[in-house]
């Protein structure tokens, strides 16, 4: 891509995504892709006696993107509005006289239904390698703060403490989670055709499953058990399913830092330049968790991403043209957003400020009403009932922000005096056996999570 981007449309081609990823979905790539797949038709075919092996190697030696340009493969196309008999022309043309062999016995779908699979099979390659790298991170930030004291926080209040460690690893294990459905689910995605007009392999002969066989084998895919003309849309609307679950992950842990950073909590931050970064155009004192904000935003729209795969596996018969063009668009889209998002999930969590300081003051705060639970549990312990436990600690914390904290009101209470010493009211209140029983649990869910991931980044 030249630097010059003004006449660029889609924001993904300059704005978005890695170009590393997006090669894998350029022209060119798609057209090299093709005609791999008609090489390696050519020479199954050779193997079994169907055509001459000395022009199976001459196709092989013409298919490439030297010998066939996607300026001629365009060229064709624009006469005969056909994109797969565009290539098999230009490549028959770089092949001379052996180019009566190319595409023997094949349909389109054949080529670019395989040329898809080898497309889907870097993907899922870039994908899982971002997932890993993701989760060492994330385990690694879970180990450093497997005992920094945090309030638990749920419909937005204080609830009990955990530490920051366990809300870490509690998302490095639902990135394993993602990891293992992307490896169980890529033997269903990673499978190519070459099966014929409508998936019987008739035109081959007795020699069809031989052949798609020897093609798939050579091209590190499987075979679809049963295609139509096309391979079953279920795969795909699988695999952006999964992407569209990926998603909502990331925009869930992309949450997690906004809210954390809002000014009122701040008790994490993401990484922010500040020699040269600006927050804002007119509020110079602004540190906005931009790259958060922008995970969101694009995980939104791969989302969406999922519904038009769901809507193409209906299909006429064994197949018509409806899901094509959609596709054509979704899949990389959906690919290189999902590839973006989760290397900007790396860069938050990997330079994530952490303010263990902040979190402590938010649970001192709370003057011991973040311990309301265990101070429950004492008091049904010494013989009182759990109602009536609950109903005093209720009333005890009722304008808690408004009188002294819980550990006063408690020790004054005449209720909990009956039941409770001064001593153990302190001890029942004290966040200490909350944080050790979370970094406790934050080991045991890092040891089986470096089984996956591996040492911690």
């Amino acid at each position: 891509m030249t630097s010059d981007t003004s006449s660029l449309f889609c924001p993904i081609e300059f704005r978005y995504g890695r170009e590393e990823v997006r090669s894998v979905f350029s022209r060119a790539a798609r057209l090299r892709r093709a005609l791999h797949v008609e090489a390696a038709l050519a020479a199954a075919e050779a193997e079994l006696g169907m055509i001459p092996a000395a022009d199976a190697e001459a196709i092989g030696h013409a298919a490439t993107l030297e010998r066939v340009s996607l300026a001629r493969v365009d060229e064709i196309e624009r006469s005969t509005r056909h994109d797969v008999m565009a290539i098999t022309r230009a490549l028959a043309e770089a092949a001379g006289p052996a180019g009566r062999w190319v595409h023997f016995g094949a349909t389109s779908a054949d080529v670019t239904e395989t040329a898809m699979a080898l497309e889907l099979k870097e993907s899922v390659e870039i994908l899982s390698k971002d997932l890993e790298e993701l989760g060492r991170v994330l385990v690694g930030l879970a180990r450093t703060h497997r005992q920094t004291a945090q309030v638990g926080r749920t419909h937005g209040q204080h609830g009990v403490p955990i530490s920051f460690g366990y809300k870490v690893a509690v998302a490095a294990a639902e990135v394993a989670r993602h990891h293992r459905r992307l490896l169980e689910l890529a033997p269903r995605l990673l499978v190519g055709k070459i099966a014929g007009a409508v998936g019987t392999g008739a035109g081959f002969g007795d020699r069809a499953q031989a052949v798609e066989e020897r093609v798939m084998r050579s091209l590190g895919l499987a075979a679809d058990e049963a295609p139509t003309q096309i391979v079953g849309r279920d795969r795909l609307a699988e695999f952006t399913n999964f992407l569209a679950l990926l998603a909502a992950t990331a925009e869930r842990l992309a949450t997690e830092v906004r809210n954390l950073q809002r000014t009122e909590i701040a008790e994490v931050a993401e990484p922010f330049d500040e020699e040269r970064q600006v927050g804002s155009s007119t509020m110079a004192q602004k540190r906005n968790p931009v790259t958060s904000e922008n995970i969101t935003s694009l995980a939104r729209l791969v989302r969406a991403f999922a519904l038009p795969p769901l809507e193409n596996m209906v299909q006429w018969h064994e197949r018509d043209l409806a899901n094509s063009a959609n596709e054509r668009i979704v899949l990389p889209h959906a690919i290189v957003l999902s590839d973006d998002i989760l290397r900007k999930l790396l860069e938050v969590f990997a330079g994530l400020e952490v303010d263990p300081a902040r979190m402590a003051e938010a649970l001192r705060a709370s003057g011991g009403a973040a311990m309301t639970e265990n101070l429950l549990l004492g008091l049904t312990a010494k013989g009182l009932a759990r109602a009536e436990a609950h109903e005093l600690l209720r009333r005890l914390t009722r304008d808690a922000e408004a009188g002294p904290p819980l550990v006063e009101r408690a020790k004054s209470d005449p209720s909990v005096r009956a039941l409770l010493s001064a001593e153990e009211v302190d001890r029942l209140l004290d966040p200490a056996s909350y944080v050790r029983a979370a970094a406790a649990k934050t080991d045991r869910i890092l040891a089986d999570l470096e089984k996956t991931f591996g040492p911690a980044a």
